[in-house]
């Protein structure tokens, strides 16, 4: 397994530059312990998705009885949408009711800092389809650890991003901030056609003599 495709993977993802925006509008009428009270939820939670994805997610594919090279493509085509979805500046994990829910959630006093930040705009099917299909490619203990450390790394990278958000949002503004999730989707498009024709090719053995040839 290469060791750092994961993490770059994992950043491509979940992008929490690109969150920046729903993470201001669904914090803005937060005081300042409320707004760092979710910044560390989310970065927690955000850690958890992942940490839990790698170390439980193949038991739960193999309790359904789904095999790897078929939930490899699957997951490769949800990441190519993911990245679609980023090219046209859309977070990966982004669906048309996250603001009227997150704005709801809000309302009712409930923290959103799970729901809608971590799941799904930071985490969702995409992430965890990422972390299945790299933790089935690890051989020993220490490079399942790996994987659930790079959940640490994105934890704090979240954590950071979002506590320098006003920061970023003004220095970055709209337009930066699409730029930069473009520019992920772009990356996260060339992992996702590595996958696919990996888990195809796993599939379906004689689309590799072809390829060879």
């Amino acid at each position: 397994m290469d060791i750092y495709k994961p993490l770059v993977a994992l950043l491509a993802i979940v992008n929490p530059i690109g969150v920046v925006p729903f993470f201001i509008h669904f914090t803005q009428t937060f005081t300042k312990e409320q707004r760092q009270h979710t910044i560390r939820v989310s970065a927690f939670s955000a850690f958890v998705v992942i940490a839990v994805s790698a170390v439980a997610g193949l038991k739960v594919i193999e309790f359904f009885s789904i095999t790897l090279p078929s939930f490899q493509v699957g997951g490769g085509t949800l990441l190519l949408i993911s990245s679609l979805q980023m090219l046209n500046a859309q977070p990966a994990e982004a669906r048309q009711t996250d603001v009227s829910e997150g704005s709801s959630k809000v309302d009712a006093g409930a923290s959103i800092a799970v729901v809608p930040l971590t799941i799904p705009l930071l985490t969702g099917p995409a992430t965890i389809s990422t972390m299945v299909i790299y933790a089935e490619k690890t051989r020993h203990w220490w490079e399942l650890a790996v994987l659930v450390g790079y959940g640490v790394v994105v934890g704090l990278v979240t954590y950071a991003v979002f506590s320098a958000s006003g920061r970023i949002a003004r220095v970055l503004g709209q337009t930066g901030i699409n730029i930069m999730t473009r520019l992920m989707g772009l990356i996260l498009a060339a992992l996702a056609v590595e996958l696919l024709a990996d888990g195809l090719v796993k599939l379906f053995p004689v689309l590799a003599t072809h390829l060879s040839n």
